[in-house]
């Protein structure tokens, strides 16, 4: 099997796409533009969509992601794939993917299925391949300061989070759980991101106006291992617009606050009427949303090509599945009224 090597002369990781819906494509275009990146294939099993994927990129197209990864044995496949609650298709491409010896990143969420995606992660860890979730609200610069803050002790001890994320979907979805499910993974990982394990939970939520099945608004209270309390507000009844999203997190000696994950950070020491302020540069700095996608693909391919071990990757597949058992409690909490201790494991 040739090599490719990029202008800088290291050697590019075969790449390949596994669904092209509008996310798959955008994996696609930017492992095509990326150094370390030789894209060598695209999959879906509707053959249109492969088809046009392909003849744009100039890339073969597969319809049966077996077919594909057998012949073209790439070393990096992104699942793209949708499904029921936006992820169970997310669970058979990435065994094949893993099994095939392939480095996976997977959109979110990990797959809607707990049981699944502990198969999926645990699959991962005992072909030591590494296992990716598209967590990208936290690769970006202003979302990594505030990392550095807290680890720095910027913060001193910490005592609560808040963390806020809504867009505006209308409509009911293919299960009343749609929107904890689908929306909720980012929120979590931000919130395990900065401050650790969540240990408990307690739901509310409400189907808003026109709603008949979904529970699109949700107010989430939380208990962290480390002792922390939080609280997680989410939705999809607020139409797109800026702010998206909202994290803060405080401790003793100051806060900060996150807003947008990429367009501003403040941090508030405690007792200081002088802040810090990252806001992100008119040249050089992210554009939109995508540019998120951009930096977590590249950030997976960086830590693949130089070795690191799979469970050091940033945003792993033991991160999804942290993530979606935490809203499998939520869940629980919202159908039994009680307060839900979150599975660990």
């Amino acid at each position: 099997m040739s090599r490719s090597r990029s202008a800088s002369g290291d050697r590019m990781l075969r790449v390949a796409v596994i669904g092209l819906g509008p996310i798959g494509n955008l994996h696609a275009a930017f492992y095509q533009a990326d150094e370390l990146a030789a894209l060598v294939g695209v999959c879906d099993r509707l053959p249109e969509r492969a088809r046009a994927a392909g003849e744009r990129l100039g890339v073969p197209w597969f319809t049966s992601a077996a077919k594909m990864l057998a012949q073209l044995a790439p070393e990096v496949v992104s699942v793209a794939t949708g499904g029921f609650e936006y992820a169970s298709d997310h669970y058979e491409p990435t065994l094949q993917a893993l099994e095939a010896g392939c480095h996976v990143l997977c959109e979110k969420p990990i797959c809607n299925d707990i049981e699944k995606a502990a198969q999926m992660v645990r699959v991962a860890r005992e072909r030591r391949r590494c296992f990716g979730i598209n967590f990208n609200h936290r690769f970006t610069p202003a979302a990594r300061l505030a990392r550095r803050w807290v680890e720095e002790g910027r913060l001193g001890s910490l005592l609560f989070v808040n963390m806020a994320l809504w867009i505006g979907r209308p409509g009911d979805f293919d299960s009343p759980y749609f929107h904890l499910k689908a929306l909720n993974p980012h929120s979590v990982d931000m919130i395990r991101y900065y401050c650790g394990e969540i240990s408990q939970v307690q739901c509310f939520a409400m189907k808003a106006p026109g709603r008949e099945t979904l529970w699109s608004t949700a107010s989430i209270n939380l208990r962290l291992a480390n002792g922390m309390v939080g609280h997680l507000l989410s939705s999809y009844d607020i139409e797109r617009g800026h702010p998206m999203e909202r994290c803060e997190v405080a401790g003793v000696a100051g806060r900060f606050v996150l807003e947008d994950m990429w367009r501003e950070v403040t941090l508030y020491p405690a007792g200081d009427p002088v802040k810090s302020v990252y806001t992100n540069p008119v040249f050089g700095g992210y554009g939109g949303f995508d540019d998120t996608f951009r930096e977590r693909i590249h950030c997976f391919l960086a830590q693949v090509a130089a070795g690191v071990a799979p469970e050091e990757i940033d945003g792993s597949g033991a991160d999804g599945l942290a993530a979606q058992r935490v809203i499998a409690a939520g869940i629980e909490s919202l159908e039994t009224g009680q307060v839900v201790t979150v599975e660990s494991g």
